[in-house]
């Protein structure tokens, strides 16, 4: 990979974020110290007020990264006179709001996304949604899922529209099938998108939330779509990218999109403007196999490699390097399980994963991430051999 332009400083609450390249003179990492358990870990905006942090970023010249950018953290690098490498935060909330990006989107979301309706949830009908049966509403923000609510119903809808009357919302087409994840970068010449990996979504025990995702396959991608199908989501990433970049976006954000099981059509269905969570494991999949490639592809890039460059406004020539397999498994707090045995863990890197623990007690938020070069998938929905040991281990308790 070429060299930086400048130095760069990733701050950010869980260190794994950052990983996407090893550290070096250029590019260093601030995070919590994952050996201490016994203490809140701080904030993205707490780690850049600290002043071992003021010192390391003053005394280095260095631009400042962070994974998801917000005005609190646009004031404090302004304060500071640091430059942030990050998209702006006001961009940012208008692609991501799931209300304004449909205006954002104008003629690529009847392109791409399910019938849709933007209303106040109490004017909201089940006849709004065609020939379907059930709907899908969204407010304009959500993580991991919690943003989503699946109406099956006029008494389910009126129980919403009672308890979020005036709340603004989306509502979808209810659409069944996979869904597969895209990390894409813009940079300042041309649109890069990533492997496409398969979402593993709301499986038992790793999360009690059916619309959460609790993992990435880029295995299971190959086996349940065909090549032409991965080729269309590439597609609606690469006219997303041209917007966003347009727009003045440049690094990684992410794509999701979901297959019909029924028509087998791909549509859209969420926009991450950020660092999408799985570009880091991505990006340690794409440099396992350097030492295998060809002398005149050791120069491609990992996805997260590309950010980077993209986000100096350095022009990109190289590709991306290709994978088709490897897979990580999140498991998240639910109401069974609220923290992961170190029996548990042991067994789990004894068998070969590796893995990340997080101190989060927040229902549905991240407890321990499970990473393979190989997947965890069989099929759509499915676990396979390695999927299962790890759902059987997870269960165990001291």
């Amino acid at each position: 990979m070429q060299p930086f332009k400048k130095k760069i400083v990733y701050v950010t609450r869980d260190a794994e974020r950052a990983q996407g390249v090893p550290e070096s003179d250029d590019y260093k990492i601030i995070s919590n110290d994952s050996s201490r358990r016994d203490s809140r870990p701080l904030s993205t905006a707490e780690l850049l007020q600290l002043d071992s942090t003021r010192k390391i970023i003053g005394n280095s010249g260095a631009a400042v990264l962070v994974f998801k950018n917000n005005s609190q953290i646009e004031d404090i690098c302004n304060k500071n006179g640091w430059e942030l490498l990050n998209p702006s935060a006001a961009l940012a909330e208008k692609i991501e709001n799931k209300i304004t990006q449909v205006e954002w989107l104008g003629d690529l979301a009847l392109k791409y996304l399910p019938a849709h309706k933007i209303a106040p949830t109490k004017d909201l009908h089940m006849s709004d949604m065609c020939k379907s049966s059930k709907m899908v509403v969204q407010w304009a923000h959500g993580h991991t899922g919690d943003g989503t609510v699946s109406i099956g119903s006029a008494e389910e809808l009126r129980a919403v529209q009672e308890k979020f009357t005036e709340r603004p919302a989306r509502a979808m087409t209810f659409v069944a099938g996979p869904s597969f994840t895209a990390n894409v970068v813009a940079a300042k010449n041309k649109i890069m998108v990533g492997n496409v990996s398969y979402q593993i979504t709301g499986m038992a025990p790793f999360t009690d939330n059916p619309f959460s995702t609790v993992g990435n396959d880029w295995g299971a991608a190959h086996t349940i779509l065909a090549d032409n199908e991965i080729a269309q989501i590439e597609t609606i990433a690469r006219e997303i990218g041209e917007r966003m970049r347009a727009d003045g976006w440049r690094g990684l954000f992410g794509v999701d999109a979901i297959k019909d099981e029924q028509s087998g059509r791909i549509f859209l269905i969420e926009i991450n403007a950020r660092q999408p969570a799985s570009a880091t494991f991505e990006s340690q999949l794409q440099s396992l196999p350097r030492s295998d490639l060809s002398s005149t592809s050791k120069s491609d890039l990992s996805i997260f490699e590309a950010h980077l460059l993209a986000l100096l406004e350095q022009p990109i020539d190289q590709p991306l390097i290709k994978i088709s397999d490897g897979g990580q498994i999140i498991q998240r707090v639910t109401k069974d399980t609220v923290e992961v045995p170190a029996n548990a863990i042991s067994a789990m890197e004894s068998a070969g994963y590796k893995t990340t623990v997080y101190s989060n007690v927040k229902i549905n938020s991240d407890l321990l991430r499970i990473r393979s070069i190989h997947s965890f998938v069989e099929s759509h929905g499915k676990l396979n051999k390695s999927g299962k040991e790890i759902a059987e281990i997870i269960k165990q308790r001291p």
